[in-house]
């Protein structure tokens, strides 16, 4: 079955660094971008960023710009959200989305996605 799967949530105080991974379940990593968004209770889902299935093209979204990095090692099959400087408007579920694009430099956030991991949790707290 074709799914991402989230690591690496926790709780973290204001200003602290957490580091999640999606890793690939079922899929050829390499031929899909890979976005993470995130919903916060008693919000919408929010586009966070993503990574294109070369790993040359990125995107943000303004809220995170400067703060959060996404790369991604397709021999490992992982995209990584570095999140530094953590605000607690930052604490959410945070989930790994892809969908099918092989070879593309490109990445959208404002898509449909295919396909969803379960999602983690960050609480930034003091």
């Amino acid at each position: 079955q074709l799914q991402p799967v989230e690591s690496g949530g926790g709780l973290v105080q204001p200003g602290g660094s957490l580091r999640l991974s999606c890793a690939a379940s079922g899929f050829t990593f390499n031929n899909y971008n890979i976005g993470w968004f995130r919903q916060a209770p008693g919000k919408e889902r929010e586009a966070v960023s993503c990574v294109s299935s070369t790993g040359s093209g990125t995107k943000y979204a303004d809220s995170v710009k400067g703060r959060f990095t996404l790369s991604r090692d397709n021999a490992k099959n992982t995209a990584d959200l570095q999140m530094n400087s953590l605000k607690p408007e930052d604490t959410a579920i945070y989930y790994c989305a892809a969908y099918f694009a092989p070879l593309f430099n490109r990445c959208v956030l404002e898509r449909q996605y295919g396909y969803w991991g379960q999602g983690t949790q960050v609480t930034v707290s003091s």
